[in-house]
């Protein structure tokens, strides 16, 4: 019983901890948005706004489906953590530049919690 309910919280601990990865990346993708359009250049180009965009709107999905404890969060996460790499590497493709490596770096933990997740339920 006791191993039950140790292995019911690391479950539940490390769903809370991805649902908050996913809505802190949710937020900075979103002010990363905002900042790339601001500086314009290759940061504004359409695709790498497209998938800023796609990876809030996939952890903001993703972290819904967590909150409400749907048997179809394993799947999301899955893709969450497919949109999120992408964006890291589109970020790390905009150069030597404070905000875009604080973006990358947040997708990258947000990959690994949601991959995590993804597996941890299958």
């Amino acid at each position: 019983m006791a191993i039950q309910q140790l292995t019911l919280n690391q479950v539940n601990q490390e769903m809370q901890q991805c649902i908050e990865n996913c809505l802190d990346c949710h937020s900075i993708c979103l002010n990363t948005v905002t900042y790339c359009l601001q500086k314009g250049g290759q940061h504004a180009e359409a695709n790498h706004v497209r998938l800023l965009m796609d990876c809030a709107q996939s952890c903001q999905t993703s972290a819904d489906f967590m909150l409400r404890s749907s048997n179809f969060h394993a799947q999301f996460c899955g893709a969450c953590a497919q949109v999120c790499e992408q964006c890291a590497q589109g970020c790390d493709r905009m150069g030597d530049d404070a905000q875009m490596k604080a973006c990358a770096d947040m997708c990258r933990r947000c990959a690994e919690s949601c991959r995590q997740m993804s597996m941890a339920m299958r």
